[in-house]
């Protein structure tokens, strides 16, 4: 099960699906990309319909494995965890999340700052978001800042414990510019200080952001030369195209009991930093 991010497509998972074909993998895309006005919980239940249409159709009434990218972690999340915890009807084994808000979104929040935000719209338009955007026009937006009641309710939630969680995160371990070139290569967050930038990041989500207690983590690249060759190819934008990560998904979803950890030193040292 594909479940693709904000304002995305279900395009981001060609690379992707073409290896799990090649390897009798069968899988599902959910789109929910025409969607307008939607939240989290309608998208979730929506997410649950289709699911529900998908096992009709094929007959496969087995547990399924679930990767999503960027904000569509937070809509399997919010299916599983909230909508669906104490029944138990979604049968899951694996939940795989690129680059995750977990904890909410930073940059959701960003948007609404009034010192940084007309910057931040100006330096993404086009790029991440609409040009002349308006976050308060997106209901997606604003459920996702850390203090909504979308997180609040996520984070009463819980994870399931009948489901293994897996988050793939990327750093910039090279202090690469050309890593996210609209923020010179690091990730905004907010720490006790204020607002900072960071390259414990992908250029939109911060380490931070996706940490979540009782799942595993793996944060690429695995070799830092990657990041010298094709640094943009790490960001937070192309994650579901990243042949590296594609490779460790293959492994995740050919055997759910593959332990969590990979990554270059730098890059799993930046990510130990915010998880203590």
């Amino acid at each position: 099960m594909l479940v693709h991010g904000w304002k995305s497509h279900p395009g981001i998972w060609d690379r992707l699906v073409e290896g799990l074909d090649n390897r009798s993998i069968c899988s599902w895309t959910f789109d929910h990309s025409r969607i307008r006005g939607a939240g989290v919980e309608s998208l979730a239940t929506l997410l649950q319909e289709f699911i529900w249409d998908q096992r009709a159709e094929t007959g496969y009434f087995g547990p399924v494995d679930m990767v999503c990218h960027s904000m569509g972690t937070g809509i399997a999340r919010y299916l599983l965890e909230v909508l669906d915890k104490d029944a138990r009807r979604e049968k899951v084994r694996l939940l795989i999340g690129l680059g995750p808000p977990n904890n909410g979104s930073s940059l959701a929040e960003l948007f609404f700052d009034p010192v940084h935000s007309p910057r931040i719209l100006q330096s993404l338009g086009g790029i991440f978001v609409p040009r002349r955007f308006n976050p308060a026009d997106d209901i997606i937006v604003r459920q996702f800042r850390p203090g909504s009641d979308t997180m609040a309710a996520l984070h009463a939630a819980g994870i399931r414990d009948d489901i293994r969680y897996r988050f793939i995160l990327t750093g910039n371990c090279n202090a690469d510019p050309e890593f996210f070139s609209p923020f010179h290569g690091k990730t905004w967050v907010k720490t006790g200080n204020g607002w900072e930038t960071t390259y414990a990041g992908d250029g939109i989500v911060p380490h931070a952001d996706s940490w979540l207690q009782g799942a595993g983590f793996d944060i690429f690249p695995l070799d830092p030369a990657s990041l010298s060759q094709s640094p943009d190819l790490y960001c937070h934008l192309h994650l579901p195209k990243n042949p590296e990560v594609i490779e460790r998904l293959h492994e995740y979803l050919s055997d759910p009991k593959t332990p969590p950890g990979a990554g270059c030193p730098e890059c799993l040292a930046m990510y130990r930093k915010i998880s203590r």
